[in-house]
């Protein structure tokens, strides 16, 4: 179960401690495990949901969205962040975006994008709240997390070095995508209809997202493998609320 907690300890702001420095193959079996993290996040944020029923909604939402940012420490958020202001700044080139994702510091680009994000997820959480659709809590955090295996799966990881390197590097493949798939399966036996409508648009985000980083990068970074997370949880959340 080492892998489990590999997976456990790097996505989530849970207080995991490993005994050791992981072994590559380990962290690359790690990303195997990166739904059941989805799910387990998913359980929590339902179980909150449950709890919170006769609470006024607005304050329901905004605790529902602080506790589902606290579960990752904002982790993607991070990452979102850096590749909005990558993305703006970089002009199209490949090297300039590549540098600027590196660099720590905040730019308007990234706030924007960030309060716009945080405000549709809020809202979307709200439209969910009112019509009792709390399955989605559920399949959201576990779409998310399965959308990184596919990405490390089907994309090259383009900056050489790091922990994303050990798990592009020894992910194995076959289990990869029988984990998608048992991921997909599970999606729609949780929500139904709804389940599939999830599951269609998170498929139709990550095709577009990833010829969007293979077009300016020739692969994924753990930067935009973040963007690429909370990009897909808003579309799903929003398919949702809508449908």
């Amino acid at each position: 179960m080492l892998p489990f907690w590999i997976a456990l300890q790097f996505l989530s702001s849970l207080p995991i401690r490993l005994p050791g420095m992981p072994e590559p193959q380990e962290l690359g079996r790690s990303l195997l495990f990166y739904p059941l993290v989805g799910l387990l996040f998913g359980m929590i944020l339902w179980t909150l949901n449950w709890l919170l029923l006769g609470t006024p909604v607005l304050l329901h939402a905004a605790l529902l969205l602080t506790v589902w940012i606290s579960l990752s420490g904002a982790l993607h958020l991070d990452g979102l962040a850096d590749s909005a202001d990558a993305w703006m700044g970089g002009f199209g080139d490949r090297e300039r975006t590549m540098t600027i994702m590196k660099d720590p510091r905040s730019g308007p680009i990234a706030v924007v994008t960030l309060v716009a994000l945080l405000l549709i997820k809020f809202a979307a959480l709200l439209a969910l709240i009112e019509q009792q659709h709390a399955m989605a809590l559920i399949l959201t955090p576990l779409i998310g997390r399965s959308a990184l295996l596919a990405l490390f799966l089907t994309t090259p990881y383009v900056r050489e070095g790091g922990l994303g390197q050990a798990l592009a590097d020894h992910l194995p493949r076959a289990a990869g995508k029988q984990v998608l798939l048992v991921s997909a399966l599970g999606c729609v036996l949780i929500g139904g209809l709804g389940g599939v409508v999830a599951v269609v648009i998170a498929a139709l985000g990550f095709a577009w997202l990833r010829q969007v980083m293979l077009k300016r990068l020739g692969g994924t970074t753990g930067d935009t493998a973040g963007a690429m997370l909370e990009l897909l949880e808003v579309a799903v959340l929003v398919g949702l609320a809508l449908f």
